[in-house]
């Protein structure tokens, strides 16, 4: 079976995106916890300032405005929100299926931006 007839990922390459995805939600939520906690308590050290993160963060929170601090923080809400609703497509079965074109998406393409719903071929179109 090539690539060409497929329609849709098996099973365990579902499950394959599933567990990528999980671990995406968790350092997602990891991140927009330290984006909340930085403009919370600005300045005010808890003991995660031992995470290399954190003290990038820390660095850049000084020049970084509240504004845009909360700007990340939505971007990283919705990026949650459509990591799980890729996790919601990969129960019905649909994941991975670009919604304009109706084939699937480049399995590399997934692997970078997990939550995708349209093949590179659709973004083009839709330029």
């Amino acid at each position: 079976m090539g690539d060409k007839t497929k329609k849709r990922y098996t099973d365990k390459e579902l499950l394959k995106f599933k567990e990528l995805i999980e671990e995406k939600i968790e350092k997602a939520k990891a991140d927009l916890e330290l984006l909340k906690s930085a403009y919370m308590n600005d300045g005010n050290n808890g003991t995660e300032d031992t995470s290399p993160t954190f003290k990038a963060f820390e660095e850049g929170s000084e020049t970084m405005s509240k504004e845009a601090n909360t700007q990340l923080a939505i971007r990283q809400e919705k990026f949650i929100r459509d990591l799980k609703n890729a996790l919601i497509r990969i129960e019905n079965k649909t994941y991975g299926i670009c919604r304009v074109t109706g084939k699937l998406i480049n399995k590399k393409r997934l692997m970078l931006v997990p939550h995708a719903t349209l093949s590179i071929e659709a973004k083009n179109i839709q330029k």
